[in-house]
């Protein structure tokens, strides 16, 4: 994946830059769902904030935000 196109994944939540879930799959090539139970298994090895989950008023701006940028 392009650096380009890796920034593009970046979204600001809470005043941190984040990627999301998926999009991490995507740019290691692995199920959105291994990744997710592969951070599970190892949370001792990522630091506390590495991983939140979404509130729906969050989703819904990223996603607004995500389908205006697509071509």
């Amino acid at each position: 994946m392009q650096l380009q196109m890796i920034q593009t994944k970046i979204c600001e939540v809470r005043g941190q830059k984040v990627m999301l879930d998926f999009d991490l799959a995507e740019l290691y090539e692995v199920l959105t769902k291994s990744l997710n139970l592969a951070v599970k298994r190892n949370l001792r090895r990522f630091p506390e904030d590495f991983m939140f989950q979404l509130t729906k008023p969050e989703w819904e701006h990223i996603n607004s935000l995500r389908l205006q940028m697509k071509p």
